[in-house]
């Protein structure tokens, strides 16, 4: 299981240029912003969200400025009605707890069953912000990076318009 000291491990191991910052636990986007560290670059928001039969679940990232519409995500990639996720199934599939919710916790999916979707603005962006698996932490990297890590473990990835 990845938690802050390993995912701190991992990025060492993988030879990922990062910046980590250490902070008080934070819950909200509000919270992260409120800490001033989106002077760095971009920080994300992410959405674990589920399909109405909850057999299907998608790790949403987009940028913390931006909202995002459920119904016509859920039109979009084709999986009807989505929803959040309950604490239960972000701690089965992802090994977080709410307010930790990262694209990093993809190394935790054993099964490879969350689908990634990231916000098509990603595409472009240079240095972007995260949780290492834990909400009091904000690690800096490059979305290249991120993208990579999350393509190397093997779950999909999807780009869309947010």
């Amino acid at each position: 299981m990845y938690q802050k000291e390993e995912i701190k491990q991992f990025l060492k191991e993988k030879g990922v240029e990062h910046t980590w910052f250490d902070h008080a636990p934070v819950y909200t986007i509000e919270e992260m912003m409120a800490l001033g560290l989106e002077k760095e670059e971009d920080i994300a928001k992410n959405l674990f969200l589920r399909d109405a039969k909850g057999k299907r679940h998608f790790l949403v990232v987009i940028r913390e400025d931006k909202r995002a519409d459920l119904k016509s995500l859920g039109e979009m990639i084709g999986a009807g009605r989505l929803s959040f996720a309950s604490e239960e199934r972000l701690e089965k599939y992802l090994g977080l707890k709410k307010g930790s919710v990262t694209p990093l916790g993809i190394l935790n999916d054993e099964n490879r069953a969350v689908e990634v979707i990231f916000d098509e603005d990603f595409r472009t962006a240079g240095t972007i912000g995260v949780h290492p698996n834990d909400n009091t932490a904000s690690v800096f990297l490059a979305f290249s990076d991120l993208e990579k890590i999350v393509r190397e473990h093997g779950n999909e990835v999807r780009f869309l318009s947010l």
